[in-house]
């Protein structure tokens, strides 16, 4: 993981801009923290600030190919970089003599000179990414962003014609009138023109549900194929030569992570064990359970607790790293925010998190409500499409603050495209546990991956996990800080996307001191998405309309101990 920076088609010489790249470029440092790299030529620059996991011996970047023609900055992981490879060697014989690093991301630039800047459509690449490659013979720019949105990447235009990429707002928007957030599954072709550098954005997604316009998938569901999948994926995501663990809040899909990481430790001949970390105000719920589990599975269990006024303290920090004033994203990545600056102290720089199961198998809490099989499936593609600006950007961010990747395995592109190629009526839950599917798949007698009690635990909101006051404060807070005149103006002083409570005008008020561009404002995601309050959910359940909480902390019926493994008790509602 890393953070990048390319800035294209300037208007003064090289030698004048090339100071304030370095400037904005350390703004991404946390990012980037073991080293950082620049390329400059007359109309182009490409700066990288690199977190070392694969080929940490002659990985630098800037990656350029063997005549230096070209140039690739990247952030991310490509899990399947050793098959390409091969596949290249196999269709271009000799081309092994030309690889210049043992970084996995230097295969991005052999696909680009041996297939053309469409390589993103014509080679299925399975990772974490956001990249910028410049060719500079063909003075040409080729962008891109991985299928899930995992990795960060925004677009800007200098206001001297330039054209601007990074991994972060933050690096960009002193120069950049209007930017925007680069979308998942896409990349940019461009090139120089009379009035500046422009091109064009395509989709380089061939997976149905991608779409949105899909048939509704028929695929049946197998315990051990599910199991075989989601094994596999995590393997990908194992790919490291530096300290690594897992994030454990004890939910069903961060101890399942956890579950099949310790598995596949001890599997490789590894003595060490598998570190897991927690973190929650004294006498969480996630405390509790993510202890459970690592007494169950046997790893180096770190629980972290924090404190109230520790975590209001770090909210002006929080929001500059997120770049959102989302609430719910606010509330949950403050303690994942803390937590990263604990895990970096133990020497750990790689984690594997649960994020994205939510989404593929339906398990907020209100898609209980969720009609049939066919709404169902539309509301899980509409969460996947706008991840990006939630679960993605918060694992990414509030980690990277620290100079820790996070990576998720639910949301790697083969996993996903068989979990999206399941019927939905697989996932319906009716009167039973939601990700029941999930979990039966994991619930083998005689060789159990979790205790049962854990297996079968109800989803709890990770802002709600790490302790049932942590929101509570926050919204007090919010009161004493912010008046009901404020509220009153709230659409004068923010007329995009006005806040509607105390808590949202707070958070929208430190997001305005940090990042005051109104196109700022703009990259932030906006009404009902999130729970209990989204459209789909209000078309499903009328009594959702009045929820105010974005969180959807509690949803009546559900969330009241209501649903129950057979072995604890009658399943009901």
């Amino acid at each position: 993981m890393c953070g990048i920076l390319g800035v294209f088609g300037f208007a003064e010489p090289v030698d004048a801009i090339r100071p304030r790249v370095l400037r904005y470029s350390k703004m991404l440092r946390h990012r980037g923290p073991d080293w950082n790299g620049i390329h400059c030529s007359h109309s182009a620059i490409l700066a990288h600030e690199r977190l070392a996991i694969v080929g940490l011996n002659s990985g630098a970047q800037p990656i350029t190919d063997k005549e230096q023609r070209i140039f690739l900055s990247v952030n991310g992981e490509i899990y399947n970089h050793l098959a390409i490879r091969a596949q290249l060697e196999r269709d271009f014989p000799g081309i092994e003599e030309d690889y210049m690093t043992d970084s996995d991301c230097e295969v991005l630039i052999h696909l680009y000179r041996k297939k053309g800047p469409d390589f993103l459509r014509e080679t299925r690449i399975n990772g974490m990414f956001a990249f910028v490659l410049y060719d500079e013979r063909a003075d040409r720019i080729v962008a891109g962003r991985d299928h899930a949105g995992m990795i960060p990447l925004y677009q800007g235009n200098g206001r001297d014609g330039s054209l601007w990429f990074a991994s972060e707002m933050k690096a960009i928007q002193e120069e950049c009138e209007p930017f925007e957030v680069f979308p998942p599954g896409h990349y940019f072709v461009g090139s120089k023109g009379p009035v500046g550098y422009s091109g064009l954005r395509i989709s380089f997604m061939s997976e149905a549900w991608f779409s949105g316009s899909d048939p509704i998938p028929v695929g049946k569901w197998d315990a051990a194929t599910f199991r075989d999948q989601l094994t596999a994926a995590v393997e990908r995501h194992l790919m490291t030569e530096v300290p690594f663990g897992v994030l454990l809040s004890g939910g069903l899909d961060s101890s399942l992570v956890a579950a099949i990481t310790n598995r596949l430790n001890r599997a490789s001949g590894n003595r060490d064990l598998l570190r897991s970390f927690c973190i929650g105000l004294a006498g969480s719920p996630d405390l509790a359970a993510a202890q459970k589990v690592a007494d169950f599975l046997g790893t180096r269990h770190y629980s972290f607790e924090y404190t109230i006024q520790e975590g209001l303290d770090a909210l002006s920090d929080v929001i500059y790293h997120l770049e959102t004033y989302d609430v719910t994203t606010v509330r949950a990545s403050t303690p994942m925010f803390l937590m990263a600056r604990k895990i970096k102290a133990t020497g750990v720089k790689m984690v594997l998190s649960g994020e994205g199961s939510d989404e593929v198998f339906a398990g907020y809490l209100y898609f209980h409500k969720a009609p049939n099989r066919e709404e169902l499936h539309h509301e899980s593609v509409r969460k996947l499409r706008e991840l990006h600006q939630y679960d993605c950007l918060r694992a990414n961010k509030a980690m990277m603050a620290w100079g820790v990747e996070a990576r998720v395995p639910f949301l790697d592109r083969d996993f996903l495209e068989y979990a999206m190629s399941l019927d939905p009526a697989e996932k319906l839950s009716g009167n039973r546990i939601e990700k029941h599917l999930v979990r039966q798949s994991f619930d083998v007698q005689g060789d159990p991956y979790l205790p049962t009690e854990v297996l079968w635990r109800q989803k709890e909101q990770f802002s709600d996990g790490v302790g049932y006051g942590w929101i509570d404060s926050l919204k007090a807070q919010a009161d004493r800080q912010i008046t009901d005149l404020q509220m009153q103006f709230a659409a004068s002083r923010f007329p995009i996307h006005p806040p509607t409570s105390k808590e949202a005008y707070l958070y929208r008020e430190i997001f305005e001191h940090h990042f005051p561009s109104p196109f700022a404002a703009k990259t932030v995601p906006y009404g009902p998405s999130i729970a209990c309050s989204s459209p789909a959910a209000i078309a499903w359940d009328a009594s959702f309309q009045n929820n105010a909480d974005p969180s959807g902390r509690a949803i009546r019926g559900v969330h009241q101990q209501a649903y129950q493994h057979p072995e604890f008790g009658k399943e009901s509602i």
